[in-house]
């Protein structure tokens, strides 16, 4: 399934980092970001994670949250959060149905093996709870920064 801007974005509920719970129900009437990346505290997840962090006061002036999404369990979640710093809640999605759901639980290769794995994506959810911008295949450098600019255009 592929989700395009103007798609109802699909329901969850998933526990996150600091003893927090995060769900789309909870989350109505408000924009927020939900990126999806492969796994805590890898270089590219960390790069990635600590721009989101440093673009917190920017999006937090829009009025946008932030929310991380891996496969990984809590625990390792945890630690990576606290290692950096990041005060937006990260969510375990280990079950993947919600990077499933957003399309984003895909057929990867490497080294000529094929494996399942977390496309680095991310959704930018309007106040409606509808896709306002999505990104695929993310490339981590700048892509913090591309989205905090969206989020301004959505106003």
């Amino acid at each position: 399934m592929s989700l395009r801007e103007g798609d109802a974005a699909p329901e969850f509920a998933m526990p996150a980092s600091g003893g927090r719970s995060v769900s789309l129900a909870a989350l109505r009437g408000r924009p927020f970001v939900l990126y999806f990346y492969p796994r805590a505290d890898t270089p590219g997840c960390t790069k990635e994670a600590c721009a989101f962090q440093d673009a917190l006061p920017q999006l937090g002036r829009l009025g946008i949250e932030v929310i991380g999404v891996s496969k990984d369990k809590i625990r390792p979640i945890e630690k990576f959060a606290d290692k950096y710093g990041l005060k937006f809640p990260l969510a375990s999605d280990a079950e993947t149905q919600v990077a499933e759901a957003y399309g984003v639980w895909v057929e990867k290769s490497m080294y000529g093996k094929k494996y399942m794995g977390m496309e680095r994506s991310t959704f930018l959810i309007d106040r409606h709870g509808r896709i306002a911008r999505v990104w695929q295949k993310v490339k981590v450098d700048g892509h913090a920064a591309e989205v905090a600019a969206a989020a301004r255009a959505l106003g």
